[in-house]
Order: C-alpha cells, then sequence, then structure tokens
C-alpha cells in the first residue's frame, strides 16, 4: 500500500467504519508501530477523524521538533536535491536560525530553478519562477 491508497483510506467516505479500522488496524500491524500507537490510530478511525490523523501526526512531529530545539525548515526546489545539497542548505539555515535543522525537501518543476525556503513564519523565494513574474510585473510598470 502506497501513500495514495492510504490516502484513499484515511478519506474515503465509502467505507464503512469497521472498514477503515479494520484497514488501519492491518497497515499498523504490518509497520509494526507498538500498541500505544496502534490503539491511538483505532480510535482515531474508530470516531470516524481518520481524515484529521495525517494533521495530528504534523503536529506531534512539530511539538517534538519544538521540545528538542529544532526548528523544521520546508525546502521546495524544482528537482530533487542530493544529499550533499540538503546538507549544505542544512548548514547555511543552522547558522541563521541557530538551532538544530530538520529539513521537510519536495520537489516543484513549475519553479524552474532555485528554491524557496520556509522556516517557521520567515521565507526566502529565490526560485526563478517568481524572479520571472517579478520582472514581468515590474516591466509592465506595476512593480
Amino acid at each position: 500500500m502506497d501513500s495514495a491508497d492510504l490516502r484513499r483510506v484515511i478519506s474515503s467516505p465509502v467505507l464503512t467504519r469497521a472498514e477503515q479500522v479494520k484497514a488501519m488496524t492491518a497497515i499498523c500491524a504490518k509497520a509494526s508501530m507498538d500498541d500505544l500507537t496502534s490503539n491511538f490510530v483505532g480510535v482515531i478511525a474508530q470516531n470516524r477523524r481518520l481524515p484529521a490523523l495525517l494533521s495530528m501526526i504534523a503536529a506531534y512531529l512539530n511539538e517534538l521538533s519544538r521540545r528538542r530545539g529544532e526548528a523544521t525548515a520546508q525546502v521546495i526546489s524544482a528537482k530533487k536535491l542530493s544529499d550533499a545539497q540538503l546538507q549544505a542548505v542544512s548548514d547555511v539555515l543552522k547558522k541563521a536560525v541557530g538551532s538544530k535543522i530538520s529539513i521537510e525537501a519536495d520537489v516543484d518543476e513549475s519553479l524552474l530553478g532555485g528554491m524557496i525556503v520556509k522556516v517557521g513564519s520567515r521565507m526566502i523565494d529565490s526560485s526563478l519562477k517568481t524572479q520571472l513574474q517579478q520582472l514581468h510585473l515590474s516591466m509592465k510598470g506595476i512593480g
């Protein structure tokens, strides 16, 4: 089962409550999750709250990072970054932020080049797409 299948199970209004509980129980068992986590996911499924599960996971990971003194950076690039490139970005962000950084890397081919980096409420957009949009607006006399 891939993430698309999981999303279908989580968001499907067609599946009954029992079917969702059964599917999520099987997923937890296959993933070798401990009893506490499996029971938690079972309660979420039983209460028909599976659509909120991904948000709960994200909130938990954010809180865990905060308690560890880490900051999470979302890095969106035009192409998949190599391990060396991710490490270089991590090193620069660590110096700028002053704490450990965990990176969530995504790819958006529409950026054409460059990257967008978000750390907390700060965002640095050095994408070619944005630069071209700004140039287009300035040539129109709007920017």
